[in-house]
């Protein structure tokens, strides 16, 4: 009997020393957190607010239900979003832009207090759109392809700038699509053509011109031809002209005596021209 009952005081006695120590470790638990690397916390307490003081890497206590942590990641991230913007001559330019922005460390308390944990979702579309309009219209839509340089930085150092007001910082700003509404799109494609036809037209004038000066110059060779042919006739009597002559009527000659299709009448003088009967 003394045994059983010592036996239920040593189980009654370990069940609580069990509990003591499950109540222990719970507790224990939960008054340390963790901050893994690439990420900072931020300390909110019941009774004095969000506390000033940003906590590192490591692990740390806290008061529990007095005290907890809010978890920031401070690795740099990509942020994509697409604005509709106007140029100066109203036209509609579809813009996309990337960006990559991480947290000011030193800051986070105020960009808990005033943003909360989604701070970059909260403000980049915004201040993004907000830039890209107000760089936009200050240019021609034919602008923001020939100054694209000019145009990128100056929406990077806009955008780094207003970024800085909410205690964000961008390592990177690029423009990574550009595209024009249909009708100017369409408007882009008449000039060229109209800018082909205008450069083939030159073409066809020069073209023109060329042939005139050649013919000009042909006639002047021809005038020249003449006038020495005239010249030689007047010195030396009509001999070259009977020799021209002579020239030509044995060309003729041999070019009929090469010819299959020439028939001569038996006894005649006079040439037949035609299909040989043979």
């Amino acid at each position: 009997m003394g045994s059983n009952q010592a036996a239920v005081s040593f189980l009654t006695n370990l069940a609580r020393a069990g509990i003591g120590l499950g109540a222990g470790a719970t507790i224990l638990n939960s008054a340390l957190y963790t901050v893994d690397g690439g990420q900072r916390a931020v300390l909110f307490d019941r009774f004095r607010g969000v506390i000033d003081d940003t906590i590192g890497e490591g692990t740390h206590f806290l008061i529990p239900w007095l005290q907890k942590p809010y978890i920031f990641d401070i690795r740099t991230r990509p942020h994509t979003f697409s604005s509709v913007s106007g140029t100066k001559d109203l036209q509609m330019v579809n813009l996309t832009l990337r960006v990559l922005s991480r947290p000011e460390v030193a800051r986070l308390p105020q960009i808990f207090k005033t943003l909360g944990l989604e701070y970059d979702e909260k403000v980049l579309p915004s201040i993004g759109n907000e830039v890209l309009k107000a760089v936009v219209a200050q240019f021609n839509a034919d602008q923001l392809l020939t100054e694209r340089p000019h145009v990128s930085a100056l929406v990077r150092e806009s955008l780094i700038r207003r970024a800085r007001d909410f205690n964000i910082v961008l390592d990177d700003v690029a423009i990574t699509h550009l595209s024009y509404g249909l009708e100017f799109s369409r408007a882009v494609e008449a000039k060229q053509v109209a800018q082909q036809e205008a450069e083939r037209s030159k073409f066809v004038v020069a073209k023109t011109e060329q042939e005139r000066r050649a013919a000009i110059i042909r006639a002047q060779g021809e005038s020249e031809a003449a006038k020495l042919i005239s010249d030689a006739t007047a010195s030396a009597g009509m001999g070259l002209i009977e020799l021209r002559r002579i020239e030509a009527s044995r060309e003729v000659a041999n070019t009929l005596a090469r010819s299959p299709n020439v028939s001569y009448l038996p006894g005649g003088k006079n040439i037949l021209f035609g299909l040989n009967p043979r």
